[in-house]
């Protein structure tokens, strides 16, 4: 029974250690670029993007949760607005959303703070550059860092193609919304 009990002690250790010796070795920080070709003026792209509100439109996340209770501070479309949200759906969570900064006509800088289902913080950013008069390069970045022992997750699941795919499904929602509009409409 003692050499029983010790066997299985080991490998409770065992158990623990390694995915814990996993995580202090493995990469930290991630990062997600996607983009989409919207058939607009950039300048009509980029009035429509930097009002936080509107992402409500085109983004994933929000879909997941129809009864999401929102609440805005600030003025929208400004440095300082923030949208914070808070969902019974666990993936969507709670947490919010600043504008710190604003490249007029080229890019939005955003502060994603996220309280639920875990704490973190992380950047994202829209961009916008016109190719042409009537078409527009929309990109869509996230950026952060999951420190140790969460960075465990950054090992066991794919969390670049995960959140990469959300924004480009977001970038496509952006788009035929953008195309379906005339430009009058706003």
């Amino acid at each position: 029974m003692k050499k029983t009990l010790k066997i299985l002690l080991f490998v409770v250790v065992v158990i623990i250690a390694v995915p814990l010796l996993i995580a202090l070795f493995a990469k930290k920080d991630y990062s997600v670029e996607k983009e989409v070709i919207v058939n607009q003026p950039s300048e009509l792209v980029f009035d429509y993007i930097r009002f936080l509100k509107n992402q409500d439109n085109f983004s994933v996340w929000m879909d997941m949760d129809t009864n999401v209770r929102q609440e805005f501070r600030g003025t929208d479309g400004t440095v300082g607005f923030v949208s914070a949200w808070e969902s019974d759906d666990k993936n969507v969570g709670a947490g919010e959303q600043e504008i710190i900064a604003i490249q007029e006509g080229e890019r939005i800088d955003y502060e994603l703070r996220f309280i639920e289902p875990f704490s973190s913080t992380s950047q994202a950013y829209m961009t916008t550059e016109s190719i042409a008069h009537d078409q527009t390069l929309v990109k869509w970045g996230f950026v952060g860092r999951m420190n140790f022992p969460m960075n465990l997750m950054l090992v066991v699941m794919n969390f670049e193609e995960m959140i990469g795919d959300d924004l480009q499904q977001g970038l496509n929602n952006l788009k035929e919304i953008l195309e379906k509009k005339e430009t009058s409409d706003y």
